[in-house]
């Protein structure tokens, strides 16, 4: 097998396969040879026959043939599936893939090469004694294996730290954000508060500055009820007018205090507290979509 460049373990691999196959092909060319012994045993039994009986009798030899060499095909062609998996099967292992041609299974110098094997080297081999022990497919050359094992892992291991190094400083960023969201919006409260507080004290100054005038018209005209009508009339109607005052500074209070809220929504503080606020939202969910690439279960 010196053409081939098989090493001894590898050529009685061969040695074994070639073997099996033979012991099958035997097997199987004594199964046909029973056909034409049971025809000649059971047919040709008369010393004459017509042409319709030995068309007949050949037709029938013919399928039982070609129901044996069709048998034999398809269980050679299953058993070479088995025997490329199992070659398969421990490339993986070894995360290796292998690669055939199947244009040089008709390679005719090739199989040539095969047939004076097995006609010299093959009956060579019969003689050398087999291991007892079911043969096994050998691992590859285990310093080759070993180095690509350990390269594919160093880079599995490198990839693994950048990768959790990179989650790391995500995880950093998103802290941050959440951080700086977080005042943001303390301080756009406070801020609020302020306002509110201020509009408060403002709204209770005009009320209470509106009660007294009020209290003052009222005590005026319990002075002037014992004055004559003409007064009373007057008095009433400057009370109905501060009535009237009152609700009218009411509504232009409501009015200023709408005026006030959309005043304050204008102001610079308030827009740069929400653009603060939008972008910080914008940038957690950027964050927490990038998140969602390297831990999708979480």
């Amino acid at each position: 097998m010196a053409e081939f460049g098989f090493n001894e373990h590898h050529q009685n691999e061969i040695i074994n396969y070639m073997r099996f196959a033979r012991s099958k092909r035997v097997l199987r060319l004594k199964t046909i040879d029973s056909c034409f012994e049971e025809l000649k045993d059971s047919r040709l039994v008369e010393e004459t026959f017509t042409v319709d009986e030995v068309r007949e009798m050949l037709d029938g030899l013919q399928a039982v043939v070609r129901g044996e060499v069709e048998m034999e095909l398809i269980n050679t062609a299953h058993t070479n599936v088995l025997l490329l998996r199992q070659l398969f099967s421990q490339a993986e292992k070894f995360y290796l893939r292998l690669q055939s041609d199947i244009s040089e299974l008709e390679n005719r110098e090739l199989l040539e090469q095969v047939a004076e094997f097995e006609k010299t080297d093959f009956k060579t081999a019969d003689k050398i004694n087999q291991e007892t022990s079911k043969p096994k497919l050998a691992p590859l050359n285990e310093g080759g294996v070993s180095e690509l094992l350990n390269k594919e892992i160093s880079r599995l291991q490198e990839e693994n730290d950048k990768l959790k190094t990179r989650l790391r400083t995500l995880e950093s960023q998103a802290m941050s954000a959440l951080d700086e969201k977080t005042k943001a919006e303390r301080a756009l409260k406070d801020l609020q508060k302020i306002q509110g507080e201020q509009q408060l004290a403002a709204k209770s100054q005009e009320i209470n500055s509106l009660e007294d005038t009020v209290a003052a018209l009222r005590e005026d005209y319990e002075r002037s009820r014992s004055a004559s009508a003409v007064s009373q009339k007057d008095l009433q109607e400057n009370l109905i007018s501060a009535k009237h005052d009152l609700l009218r500074v009411q509504e232009q209070l409501a009015l200023a205090e709408k005026e006030l809220d959309k005043k304050f929504q204008q102001t610079a503080a308030y827009r740069n507290m929400k653009e603060i606020l939008t972008k910080k939202n914008e940038q957690i969910k950027e964050i927490r979509k990038r998140l969602q690439r390297y831990e999708p279960n979480e």
